[in-house]
């Protein structure tokens, strides 16, 4: 069974940084084109980043590129989010997924996890 697991979620303070972490069990992350979404509430959910199966980032949201970054450990079987120099915009609900490739330009779609809380304020 396919499962993602998400966890690193918090509250913080503009500026501050944050890891989010995917744990993955029934298939291995390093062999799949993945990704994290967000939400806002009553926004649509969104790309923030995807990475492919070599393991290479693909996309970053303009508002995020330079400050997050995407990255797999294949041995661990987890997906990461760094995210740095945090603004209270990026504050949402922040799912691991798997870009199945039909879902890239449906992100509703993607298989995802049950998603971890980032909020940031001062």
């Amino acid at each position: 069974e396919v499962q993602l697991v998400e966890s690193g979620g918090g509250l913080v303070q503009p500026g501050e940084s944050l890891r989010l972490s995917c744990a993955a069990s029934g298939f291995n992350v390093g062999y799949r084109n993945m990704g994290w979404l967000r939400q806002v509430p009553g926004n649509k959910l969104e790309w923030v980043s995807r990475i492919n199966s070599l393991q290479t980032p693909t996309y970053y949201k303009s508002s995020v590129e330079g400050r997050f970054t995407i990255s797999v450990d294949k041995a661990k079987n987890v997906m990461y989010l760094l995210m740095n120099s945090l603004k209270t915009e990026d504050t949402a609900v922040y799912y691991c997924a798997i870009n199945d490739g039909r879902c890239s330009t449906d992100p509703v779609t993607c298989p995802r996890g049950q998603g971890t809380q980032v909020t940031v304020s001062s």
